[in-house]
């Protein structure tokens, strides 16, 4: 499961009673997000020490770009305190109002830099996880205007259509040089002492099939968790695989297009009708 920081004391607590109710579903463990910059790294922390009471493995996400050096050592020191042991290493997004992001220390660049660190000051103390990409990371990913043809095999299997701001349908693909590097990467983090990989979501299974034998043939031996997205609305589904470049496979899409197409009146009919 995953959990980010509520916005209201309100909030907080009803994520609690829902805690409680996903009990009885035995969760090996709930993330808990860490805001852009450390924005909620204290409620973040607290929340973790929360989920680790009410009986669930907390696994704190923390992000070392845009957030100062003080407050990672901090972050890492009131973890062990606490008993909390698992962390997922980001890079992370830029604050709320940047487009880009942007390294607060030259000691923290990106995600392997953040795992060097944990590893050189706490050993094996922590349980480190860091992010994977099925389908190649966003930024990596480019518009192509010549169209399918212009896609070799493995990129073919892993393409998404994007609509433009303009409405128009695009094209979008982590080429294969860029995928490759970053499976590259991938490794250093876990030559550097990861060991879990959490994936981006992703909606295509075949494509985290893919991703796993070809992390496998690199020789990344670690365990790879599938990060699966619930559709609890179809407005907030549309804007995280805009914002992720997520493929969605065509047996999806239609079943999308029939939710927000038909009547209540007729989805019930044919719900009978699949009953039948």
């Amino acid at each position: 499961m995953e959990f980010f920081p509520p916005k209201t004391d309100a909030g907080v607590e009803n994520l609690f009673k829902a805690l409680t109710k996903l009990q009885r579903f035995s969760p090996v463990f709930a993330d808990v997000t860490w805001g852009a910059g450390g924005s909620t790294s204290d409620l973040t922390i607290e929340l973790c020490k929360r989920t680790k009471q009410a009986g669930t493995v907390p696994n704190m996400h923390l992000t070392c770009t845009n957030v100062d050096k003080q407050k990672i050592d901090e972050a890492l020191a009131t973890c062990k305190a606490a008993g909390i042991t698992n962390l997922l290493a980001l890079r992370g997004d830029p604050p709320a109002g940047q487009d880009k992001w942007e390294a607060s220390s030259l000691e923290f660049t990106c995600a392997l830099d953040l795992v060097k660190y944990i590893r050189k000051e706490y050993s094996d103390y922590f349980c480190v996880t860091v992010a994977g990409y099925p389908e190649g990371h966003p930024n990596k990913m480019s518009v192509v205007e010549e169209g399918l043809a212009a896609l070799s095999a493995a990129e073919l299997r892993r393409y998404s259509v994007q609509t433009a701001e303009d409405g128009s349908k695009q094209i979008v693909v982590c080429r294969d040089d860029d995928y490759k590097g970053e499976l590259a990467y991938l490794k250093e983090k876990v030559d550097a002492g990861a060991d879990v990989i959490i994936t981006q979501m992703f909606f295509d299974p075949e494509v985290f099939g893919q991703f796993v034998t070809d992390c496998r043939d690199m020789g990344i031996t670690v365990p790879i968790i599938p990060g699966i997205m619930m559709l609890s609305n179809l407005g907030g589904f549309r804007r995280m695989t805009g914002f992720c470049k997520s493929r969605i496979p065509e047996g999806m899409e239609a079943v999308l297009n029939y939710i927000v197409s038909t009547t209540p009146d007729e989805k019930e009919q044919a719900d009978k009708v699949r009953l039948v």
